[in-house]
């Protein structure tokens, strides 16, 4: 018996046009280099700011301040304040938060297990660019042809 299309409940191939702007921005924000990061690292425990900085290399302060705010803003990141001197402020992953740490984990996955293949392919391209920049560039009268 062939299952009438009420039964499919198979989700569509594409999003409808309408959601790609929201789609767009989610999935700039999980995207961002940084983000990712702070997922994998918030995926372990709860952090502070400071232990957050120490933890992620390279980032400054203004921009894991831009990145915590903007992943608290949608949703994926909790921000408690307690009330103790000097305050402390702690960041965890939302519940929401906690189901996109195992889609990010296995793209951070993916990428360490084909790093040299990247770096392969890299280094490939690096060298096939430097060979073409090396060339006189074409010029149709170069090759019998004339205006």
């Amino acid at each position: 018996m062939r299952p009438s299309k009420s039964d499919v409940t198979a989700a569509p191939r594409h999003p409808p046009s309408e959601a790609c702007p929201k789609i767009s921005q989610v999935l700039a924000r999980i995207g961002e280099k940084w983000s990712v990061l702070i997922i994998i690292m918030l995926a372990e425990r709860p952090r502070r700011f400071s232990e957050l900085k120490r933890a992620i290399g390279g980032i400054s302060q203004r921009m894991l301040t831009l990145s915590l705010r903007g992943l608290e803003r949608d949703g994926l990141v909790k921000r408690t304040v307690f009330p103790v001197v000097p305050p402390r402020v702690e960041y965890e992953l939302t519940p929401l938060g906690r189901s996109l740490h195992a889609p990010v984990s296995a793209l951070g996955e993916w990428a360490h297990g084909h790093i040299d293949e990247i770096d392969a392919a890299r280094a490939h391209f690096d060298q096939r660019a430097a060979l073409e920049a090396d060339k006189p560039p074409y010029l149709p009268e170069r090759a019998g042809y004339s205006r």
